[in-house]
């Protein structure tokens, strides 16, 4: 079993990702195994399925202690999501052509993401214009069974279609069926409810996949100490800094699913963040100094001494 540093570092930076937004893990690290590392495409997936099964866990404990979890949430989802993942491997072993199959449904999530990243753009802007600040207490969101079951089952379909893309949609689903949970929030509830779907699909991985355990070290040995750093990040960094960086990574696992290759995925989120730091500051204009403060004095007080 070798165990490969640059694999290390690169779920390193995946794994930072995932425990600060929930999202991205499928769409980057199983990309970043076949075309930087050269791994076959069936023992990048059933690789990275089985180290998230290590990986998912730490960073849902970090947000179960800090208490940015809604169990009922959790339980609902889960109740869609874990037989539904059984029910999307067995849709794609009965569709005839699999890979293109797959392949259909990946371009239909990607476009999905995009929508669901340009929607949670214009809602993050909406709310700061209204001074919304989504910081209802996790607990006292009431669940929606029904609904909330479905988005279950709709992710769980995907992640037994194609192993990959359930966070970010689930996340998309989350925040515009309860549009009062705080980001650190919607974080903590789908990196717990994740735990269970993954560990199914890593069953069927062990079962019928290709598992290089040399790979599945090295992304556990780079991931788990970085989700555990980036759920730290999650839930306790504000919701007005933890929400772009959601819409982010979500926007850039719609690219990868709508298949842009990797060198234009990288110059277009470069360009992005380009973009955004020219926006952020021609709004802020850090460079000016704030007027100071008018001294306003009361007729009661004492004159002031004057020369003479």
């Amino acid at each position: 079993m070798h165990v490969d540093p640059y694999i290390v570092l690169g779920s390193a930076v995946v794994g930072l990702l995932v425990g600060m937004t929930g999202a991205g893990g499928g769409a980057l690290m199983t990309p970043m195994l076949i075309l930087l590392f050269g791994v076959t495409p069936s023992a990048a997936i059933s690789s990275d399925l089985v180290a998230a099964v290590v990986m998912r866990p730490i960073g849902a404990g970090v947000h179960l202690r800090v208490g940015t979890v809604n169990r009922r949430l959790v339980g609902w989802m889960v109740l869609g999501s874990v037989p539904a993942a059984f029910l999307g491997a067995y849709l794609l072993h009965v569709m005839g052509d699999a890979k293109a199959a797959q392949d259909n449904v990946e371009i239909a999530l990607g476009v999905a993401l995009l929508i669901g990243a340009g929607a949670m753009a214009l809602r993050f802007v909406l709310d700061r214009r209204a001074g919304n600040t989504r910081s209802a207490p996790v607990h006292s969101l009431m669940a929606r069974p029904v609904p909330t079951v479905a988005v279950g089952v709709i992710g769980g379909v995907i992640v037994g279609m194609t192993s990959v893309g359930s966070g970010s949609l689930m996340i998309v689903l989350l925040l515009f069926l309860y549009p009062a949970i705080g980001a650190n929030q919607l974080v903590g509830t789908d990196l717990t409810q994740a735990v269970p779907l993954t560990a199914a699909a890593a069953l069927g991985a062990f079962a019928f996949g290709h598992v290089e355990f040399g790979v599945t070290a090295s992304l556990i040995i780079g991931s788990v100490p970085a989700v555990f750093i980036g759920s730290l990040l999650s839930s306790s960094i504000p919701d007005r800094y933890l929400r772009p960086a959601i819409t982010f990574v979500i926007f850039a696992s719609g690219l990868k699913y709508v298949g842009l290759g990797t060198a234009a995925l990288g110059w277009t989120l470069c360009a992005i963040l380009l973009l955004a730091a020219l926006i952020w500051l021609a709004a802020t204009q850090p460079w000016r100094k704030p007027p100071a403060p008018e001294r306003h004095v009361d007729a009661g007080d004492p004159a002031e001494p004057t020369d003479g």
